[in-house]
């Protein structure tokens, strides 16, 4: 422990002079989850083991001059620090984990945990619920660095750690998790539990509700799911499921932009009842469109108002190998290339890899400095084709516009095109709690 504590006297610096880096597996990011989740969950039962644990970072963390100077000390005794140290609230000195946009509500009607939680859509969708987030874990650390940006808590990296899994309370109500889908994409080589890494992954989730026995889960996956390997994957983790103790509603594929968001996303929802709750699934009913027809929103409602960097539009050179891209799968009777929406209708599905954006484009004649600010070649061109900004594709998702966005523009599209639907997980976990009685 003496070497961990030594680490986390860096805190905050992302990069320490050690090199000691503070999201991702390289990094002491275990200590800042630690630390995090006790401080947001304060009241919870520690053991005694555990407690000192904390304590011991806590202790860590004051021992840096910022503390310090944050108690008006120069030093302190070994009895002033250790009484900081079991109630750092008392002192103010742990605020920053506070002032976030996404606190957690003060009297929670239930809780849940966030597996592979990237950057927290289904924690904001279950929060405006009225949940509280017990336990994170999220294995990306551009991803952990916005989720502590927007709710103060530093997720657990990798679940398939017995230490990570160690830090999930015992109780809580229910398992959320998109867990990953690279393994069934329709885009992808749909490799499935053969995928030695992501496929498997869903088997941590088995081994937690096993092991927990939380009242319900709910998980997110892409719709090619359903169909992967004859429909034989999604049969096979049905059963294990159920084998698990649980009552698995007949899963469902609903589509983003149903439910107030102008993009056209399927996804497949799986939803369970621990059996002794003896819930009867086919009363369950996912839940009906809230947008349809002339109420549904259009990409209009949700693109920037303002004129956007010239740096979000394409050069010509780069709109001449789109179009000769283009023409080679048209010629080979393919379908793909890059696509220019109608801001009046909805958007493609955003999504990560590939021509993901160049799917999403759009004509925007609004730009009046054309002169660029990166290297390009060739000149901005003069047909307002652009990208979509990542503030836009937080929309495409159902982000408040008060989430924050700390990555930069790369790592954000990947955050916001392998996130969740807000709207849509807000209106399914509705209708879920509302079978439990938790809301």
């Amino acid at each position: 422990m003496e070497g961990d504590i030594k680490k986390i006297k860096n805190f905050p610096e992302e990069v320490t002079e050690d090199g000691i880096k503070v999201y991702g597996e390289t990094s002491y990011e275990n200590q800042m989850a630690v630390m995090s989740h006790y401080l947001h969950n304060s009241g919870g039962n520690v053991s005694n083991e555990r407690k000192k644990e904390i304590v011991d970072a806590i202790k860590a963390f004051l021992l840096r001059k910022k503390a310090r100077q944050n108690l008006d000390k120069d030093d302190f005794s070994d009895e002033e620090l250790l009484k900081v140290a079991e109630s750092p609230l008392q002192f103010g000195l742990f605020d920053e984990f506070f002032k976030v946009p996404f606190p957690a509500p003060q009297n929670p009607k239930f809780t849940f945990i966030d597996l592979f939680a990237g950057i927290g859509g289904f924690r904001i969708a279950l929060q405006n619920l009225g949940g509280k987030c017990v336990y994170s874990s999220e294995f990306d650390a551009k991803a952990q660095e916005t989720y502590l940006a927007n709710f103060g808590e530093m997720p657990f990296g990798d679940i398939t750690k017995e230490s990570t899994k160690s830090y999930i309370p015992e109780h809580f109500d229910i398992l959320c998790g998109g867990f990953p889908c690279q393994a069934f994409s329709l885009a992808g080589r749909r490799l499935g539990f053969n995928d030695e890494t992501r496929g498997t992954l869903f088997f941590e989730i088995e081994a937690i509700l096993r092991k927990h026995q939380p009242k319900a889960f709910f998980l997110e996956n892409v719709k090619g799911l359903a169909i992967h390997d004859k429909g034989r994957t999604l049969k096979t983790i049905l059963e294990h499921l159920n084998d698990a103790g649980y009552d698995v509603v007949p899963p469902q594929i609903l589509n983003a932009m149903d439910y107030g968001v102008p993009q056209h996303r399927e996804r497949i929802y799986i939803i369970g009842f621990r059996k002794d709750l003896k819930i009867n699934i086919d009363s369950f009913h996912y839940p009906e469109p809230t947008t349809t027809g002339d109420k549904r929103p259009k990409f209009r409602d949700v693109m920037e108002k303002q004129e956007v960097s010239v740096k979000y539009y394409l050069s010509t050179a780069y709109m001449e190998t789109l179009i000769r891209h283009k023409a080679r799968h048209e010629a080979a009777g393919h379908g793909f290339g890059y696509k220019i929406i109608d801001i009046d209708g909805v958007a493609n599905a955003i999504v990560v890899g590939g021509m993901g954006r160049e799917c999403n484009l759009l004509i925007d004649k609004r730009l009046t400095n054309f002169t660029p600010i990166t290297h390009i070649k060739g000149e901005v061109n003069r047909d307002g084709i652009r990208k979509m900004t990542p503030r836009e594709w937080a929309r495409l998702q159902g982000f408040p516009d008060d989430f924050k966005i700390v990555v930069a523009d790369a790592s954000a599209y990947k955050q916001f095109g392998n996130a969740v639907a807000v709207p849509a997980i807000q209106a399914t976990a509705e209708k879920e709690l509302q079978m439990l009685n938790l809301i």
